[in-house]
């Protein structure tokens, strides 16, 4: 495996559309129930404990800039493969795949069981399972631009759910803060862990790096898109605490889809059915974006063509999507995967970074003494 990638010109993308690739992988199914296991956690200080999960993965962000900077044009994949060696490289690249594809698995069943649960709670997996997984084979086939292009596309046309909030926000009660910084500093710390799996996502730019044409220009998309995400997410939890009882809270699973409830239209009864329907416009990208993570992942580990995998995998997914049905399943799914990704995606660069600078000066020294002789 080449440590660096070399692409042709016509596949490599702007650094300006990193911004959307990181808000909408970010913003997925996660934002659905995330005030619910931020609120248990750190109660009505829960904006705060979102304030310090993004100053934590801005700095997350800032040492896997330094990582990827290390190199010429390398991802995850390379850099593992350099670093540790060719079968610990090829480990810990398998390792990044499975924690890929039981993430995609996770938002896909979550997704479908929000749709069972709101709106047909007798329609099957399998026929939602064909849908979008339909979906999104037919945007990695046309491949790295197409699936930027749904990003950003997506990403216009979902944004508006956001002003619907306007109605429970007008209906907030502003003692649910009270009192102000009343949780202690391990409740801040454990509801800012709790946000894991909601701003799980960004970790792609290790895989898409390569592909950016001006790299230079990187660092500002990729902060304001995490910046973004957690506006999005800080917004809903604020509304949620604000409109619903700490009581109700606790109980709300779904609390940001609940909030959509309360908007009432004259000319349509249920509102929040048009709003599941349009949130597979948040899913969606997000299921893309890791699908072709999953893909372009073994591609580089072991050789295989994306295609071959990626209608295999989809398979296996849609399989799986039909046989795990039951809520504690899902639950305890989601929670596996946000534990995993704590320390892939949130610790593992801190340990990666100081490696990759030994190595590097070690390998320097070794150019000089070679020199010498």
């Amino acid at each position: 495996m080449d440590v660096n990638v070399k692409l042709k010109e016509n596949l490599q993308i702007r650094a300006f559309y990193l911004f959307f690739i990181i808000v909408t992988i970010q913003v997925g199914v996660g934002i659905m129930g995330a005030p619910m296991y931020i609120f248990v956690e750190a109660r009505q200080d829960s904006w705060v404990s979102i304030i310090i999960a993004l100053l934590y993965i801005l700095m997350v962000l800032f040492v896997m800039l330094l990582i990827l900077n290390s190199y010429e044009n390398a991802d995850i994949f390379g850099i593992q493969v350099d670093i540790f060696g060719k079968w610990i490289g090829k480990i810990l690249g398998t390792i990044y795949i499975v924690y890929f594809i039981f993430t995609f698995f996770s938002v896909l069943v979550t997704y479908i069981e929000v749709i069972q649960i709101f709106i047909f709670p007798k329609i099957s997996p399998f026929f939602l399972g064909i849908l979008l997984l339909l979906l999104v084979i037919y945007s990695i086939v046309g491949g790295i631009r197409v699936i930027v292009g749904v990003s950003f596309t997506f990403f216009v046309l979902s944004h508006w759910l956001l002003f619907l909030l306007y109605e429970p926000a007008l209906r907030m009660d502003l003692t649910h803060f009270q009192p102000v910084f009343d949780a202690s500093i391990i409740e801040l710390l454990n509801g800012a862990k709790a946000t894991s799996y909601t701003f799980m996502g960004f970790e792609i730019l290790f895989i898409i790096y390569p592909y950016i044409q001006n790299k230079k220009q990187a660092k500002f998309p990729v902060y304001f898109g995490v910046f973004w995400s957690a506006m999005i997410v800080f917004i809903a939890t604020v509304v949620a605490i604000g409109y619903f009882s700490p009581q109700q809270l606790e109980q709300l699973e779904w609390s940001v889809l609940s909030l959509f409830k309360i908007v009432t239209f004259p000319f349509i009864e249920r509102f929040d059915y048009v709003v599941i329907a349009e949130w597979m416009m948040v899913a969606l990208p997000t299921l893309i974006l890791l699908m072709w993570g999953i893909t372009r992942g073994v591609k580089r580990v072991y050789n295989i063509r994306q295609k071959t995998t990626l209608y295999i995998v989809s398979v296996l997914f849609l399989f799986g999507c039909s046989f795990i049905t039951y809520h504690h399943v899902i639950i305890n799914l989601i929670s596996n995967v946000a534990d995993v990704g704590f320390w892939l995606v949130y610790v593992y660069p801190f340990f990666l970074l100081p490696i990759i600078y030994v190595k590097k000066k070690w390998r320097q020294k070794q150019k000089e003494s070679g020199k010498k002789s």
